[in-house]
């Protein structure tokens, strides 16, 4: 190509060895003709520039108050006066340093482990985390710049232009340029001139320290094609926290998918929680109710589309077909005049709802309707559950979700009959109505059980202040709560709505009775998985029968005896619900009933989904093939929720039907419900994945934290219909599986090897499947409860994903030695202490120490602690004094109580859900029982017959190595 003759004044062209053309630059500013400004500008419907990443905050001066050491002549005699140890003693200081063990010192301290030669990959730097995308920072998550990326040759034929050329002149000198007919690419090079690959190195695990900082970092980047996207917003790609897949580059084959051994999965939760205070942003709406969906693929018009014939019609991204754009596409209905086009929000972000018009409703919306199914008998009366649970709803009566006065609630107690309470409108009391016939259930009255939360407030705000007090004589043992969830169904079958049984006996009356099975004979054999199963079908059926009738069952369990969670779990499971457990509960102890209240508060409060429906749709030749997840399969494709409960995870299956062509995939999640408030609405999640032939490139672009959460579905499935042996193996042979064809096909080793290589981006994933294998819901022993192991299996099926990695891994905190800005306030809160490696080697016979799940925490205490560190923080003269168990820490007047009082608040509402840890105060001396539970979390150690981390890893390597 030669230099043309004349150029646009302020321009001049440039000869790029690389492209081997001309590059035209505007002298002003530098930039080629179809670069991105470095500010571009943004629509003003809510897509804002990027903010830099936020600087990390400044460490606090070594003089900060509150950073308290606790010295004692038995340590001083102990570690001597050298101090030259980590966490001795120092005598000249009269305290004890700073540990010296630190993830960040470890890092440097540490040889460097060999490195291997990886063909394919060229770069090679060594890194910490995720690579970032050659050119620029990591597309589509907060907190980072945008990608920039060039648009498309301007055409003509709508309203406004992309925001790319709004000022500069940008799109006078485009319009010269092409009609020069240059800055144009063949047909071949639409996407770019470089395909961009991931940097990866690989790395050998044995003999090396896992740094567990790495589990909080993002997944591998989509690197798809520059301008893939039809705008440059930073929102085209969702966070992963709302879709993320185990591959973030979609393999051309499932030849070649077969060849990597890798899973191909979407982990979605569609409905996750918004939280201000993490800088998550509310999902745009689509007000306008102009929805464009193609007509052969019925895929929702997303920023991975192409517009086409002067802007008239759009190219579908999945099928390719090509779509017409709606007439009031490019017009504001609100303000009555033409809108630019690349401000639609739905060209903008991966994550966006629109309001559904009359033809997506089968009949009217639904109100939140509420039937509570509580048991009144003797247990459940004396461990104050039916006090608590009474006093919580009633507290809860003015956060229902109850926007438009339409929300429905009923109440039924539950023992040897079923009571039913009558709440007429207007009156101040309820009058019981009783049933006794458990076997043919009838509803006494055929209205006024299920009456307006407003309406009838009177009477429901005096019926729940002595419905404890109405059974407090009770001397039945067991209930009929199955008949009780029959009768709720009949109620409100004809709304749909929430069924919520709270329950402390096992249900041993009428329809569905269960008798104890939990026989310890079977513990440790082949045959303990019946027991993770329902022992009678009535659960099964009677939850596909609510989801038709657009029902869901949430279950409340408390008995402290054998409650057969896998039974009653399955109401939830297939209804969209969820299970809770609470074993040994007793309102006398305040942490029990603060628990409680503030998760069965939490769920009332809970904005849900109503007649929820989710239908996955992905590029042609891309097909679903497994579901797993609390939902009923309505078909091939479609998965039926009544109701969509925030902050539950779902994972589907990928298989490729035919050979990829194009340069990138989209998959597209859409999940049509109806809102608390009686709208209609369907939340679109898009996201497009870059296609690839490369083995090596499908395992850089592995997500670790996306393939165990695939794996702890599969193993529980495997456990449940196998055996937990089976389960534990899948997970184990399908990590062999995978580092043994990355050994083969992608590093340059050969043969049995003394080391284990993964690429980086995995290098915790074995770290993730011991600590799974040595999960209370797969274990290997004897001493485990059928209740705990069915609740575990509930909890890792539906965690979302950063939940279930801290559930899978706990984190291991030092309190006595953190650092001098630890739980006191930073730019994003409360600042965490530095996690450490779950081993019990890092525990100080004078320490204080933090381990958490998501689901318990556990305040390790040595029992050399000095008395400073017990008064400051339990306000109690000595070790000695203190008790260990469920524990509520004293909110002290003195810096070091403040803080680590800041600290476990902060971990209590670090994750999604609604679920508040008990805290557990462990003295290392004392209570072996609640010792061996506390560091049961310690996975990197050797307990009882499972192996520790280290020989873990030599196994794999064994597999690895065919021996």
């Amino acid at each position: 190509m030669s230099q043309p003759a004349m150029l646009p004044q302020g321009w001049e062209a440039r000869w790029d060895h690389q492209s081997q053309q001309y590059v035209y630059i505007d002298q002003s500013t530098g930039r080629s003709q179809w670069e991105v400004p470095t500010q571009p500008s943004y629509p003003s419907n809510g897509v804002s520039a990027p903010s830099a990443p936020p600087a990390a905050p400044a460490p606090a001066p070594s003089s900060r108050p509150g950073r308290r050491q606790y010295p004692t002549a038995q340590i001083q005699q102990m570690y001597g006066g050298s101090g030259g140890g980590a966490g001795g003693y120092d005598q000249q200081s009269q305290q004890l340093p700073l540990m010296s063990n630190y993830p960040d010192q470890q890092q440097q301290q540490q040889p460097m482990a060999p490195q291997f030669f990886t063909p394919g990959i060229q770069d090679n730097t060594p890194h910490q985390g995720y690579p970032q995308q050659a050119g620029g920072p990591q597309q589509g998550y907060p907190g980072q710049q945008p990608q920039q990326q060039p648009l498309p040759p301007q055409q003509g034929g709508w309203q406004g232009q992309p925001p790319l050329q709004q000022g500069g002149g940008m799109d006078q000198m485009a319009n010269q340029f092409q009609q020069m007919n240059m800055g144009q690419q063949p047909p071949n090079q639409a996407y770019g001139n470089q395909k961009q690959m991931h940097s990866m190195q690989t790395v050998n695990l044995i003999g090396m320290q896992p740094d567990v900082r790495g589990l909080e970092a993002p997944p591998p980047p989509f690197l798809i094609p520059q301008n893939a996207a039809v705008t440059q917003s930073p929102h085209s790609q969702p966070d992963p926290s709302y879709q993320r897949c185990t591959i973030t580059s979609m393999p051309t084959t499932q030849s070649l998918l077969n060849k990597s051994k890798l899973p191909l999965a979407l982990v979605i939760a569609p409905y996750r929680s918004i939280r201000p205070s993490d800088g998550d942003m509310e999902v745009p709406v689509v007000e306008d109710s102009v929805i464009a969906r193609c007509r052969r693929c019925r895929a929702y018009i997303n920023p991975f589309v192409t517009f086409i014939e002067g802007g008239n019609r759009w190219k579908c991204c999945m099928c390719g077909l090509s779509n017409e754009v709606p007439q009031l596409f490019d017009w504001d209905q609100r303000e009555g005049k033409p809108a630019d086009r690349w401000s639609r929000k739905e060209l903008n972000h991966a994550v966006v709802e629109f309001i559904a018009p009359t033809e997506y409703m089968v009949r009217p919306p639904q109100p939140p309707v509420y039937a509570f199914c509580i048991d009144v008998s003797q247990q459940a009366i004396q461990s104050g559950m039916v006090a608590t649970a009474a006093r919580t709803i009633l507290e809860s009566l003015d956060t229902i979700p109850n926007a438009d006065k339409r929300t429905k609630v009923a109440i039924i107690a539950v023992s040897s009959s079923l009571h039913f309470f009558s709440l007429t409108p207007g009156a101040t009391e309820a009058s019981m109505l009783v049933v006794s016939d458990l076997t043919d259930v009838f509803l006494p009255k055929p209205s006024d059980i299920l009456v307006n939360l407003d309406e009838s407030r009177a009477a429901l705000e005096s019926l729940l202040g002595r419905l404890s007090d109405m059974f407090a004589d009770s001397h039945v043992v067991g209930t009929a709560m199955g008949s009780a969830l029959t009768a709720a169904h009949q109620l409100i079958g004809k709304y749909g709505g929430k069924i919520i049984a709270l329950t402390a006996s096992l249900p041993t009356i009428g329809e569905g009775a269960l008798k104890a099975r939990d026989d310890p004979k079977l513990l440790g054999t082949n045959k303990e998985s019946t027991l993770l199963n329902a022992a009678n079908s009535f659960y099964k059926s009677f939850a596909i029968e609510c989801s038709k009738q657009q029902v869901t069952v949430d279950m409340f369990l408390f008995s402290s005896s054998y409650t057969d969670v896998a039974s009653l779990s399955c109401l939830p499971r297939y209804t969209a619900g969820q299970t809770y457990l609470y074993p040994g509960f007793n309102a006398s102890k305040p942490e029990d009933a603060i628990k409680f209240a503030t998760e069965f508060g939490k769920l009332l409060a809970m904005p849900i989904g109503l007649e929820a429906v989710i239908r996955v749709r992905a590029t042609r030749g891309i097909r679903l093939s497994a579901f797993h997840g609390n939902f009923f399969t309505r078909s091939t494709d479609l998965l039926a929720l009544p109701t969509v409960s925030q902050d539950q995870n779902y994972v589907i299956e990928l298989q490729l039907e035919d050979d990829l062509k194009g340069p990138f995939v989209v998959i597209q999640t859409a999940v049509l419900h109806t809102t608390c408030y009686g709208e209609r609405r369907i939340r679109v999640i898009t996201h497009a994945m870059p296609v690839t032939d490369s083995i090596a490139e499908l395992y850089a672009s592995a997500d670790q934290v996306a393939i165990m959460t695939y794996l702890t579905n599969k193993a529980v499935e495997k456990a449940m219909s196998s055996s937990l042996e089976d389960g534990r193996n899948l997970v184990t042979n399908n990590l062999s599986t995978m580092l043994t064809v990355y050994k083969n096909q992608v590093t340059s080793a050969a043969g049995a090897s003394a080391q284990l290589a993964v690429p980086d981006n995995l290098k915790l994933l074995p770290l993730l499947a011991c600590g799974l294998v040595k999960h209370v819901g797969l274990r290997e022993g004897t001493n485990m409860s059928p209740d705990l192991r069915a609740y575990a299996h509930c909890l890792l099926t539906t965690l979302p994903s950063d939940s279930l990695v801290s559930y899978i891994h706990p984190r291991f905190y030092c309190l006595h030695n953190m650092p001098a800005e630890a739980g006191t306030i930073g730019e994003h809160g409360v600042i965490l202490p530095p996690a450490l490696n779950l081993t019990s080697e890092r525990l100080e016979r004078h320490g204080l120490f933090l381990i958490e799940d998501g689901q318990q925490m556990f305040l390790w205490v040595g029992h050399e602690a000095v008395p400073r560190l017990i008064q400051d923080v339990f306000d109690l003269p000595s070790y000695a004094e203190l008790q260990g168990g469920k524990y509520t820490l004293p909110e002290l007047d003195n810096p070091f109580s403040q803080r680590v009082n800041a600290i476990v608040a902060k971990t209590r509402e670090l994750r999604r859900g609604i679920y508040r840890p008990h805290l557990y105060v462990v003295k290392s001396d004392a209570e072996p029982a609640l010792r061996s539970w506390a560091l049961s979390l310690l996975v990197e150690d050797r307990m009882d017959k499972m192996s520790s981390y280290a020989q873990y890893l030599t196994t794999v390597k064994n597999k690895v190595n065919g021996s």
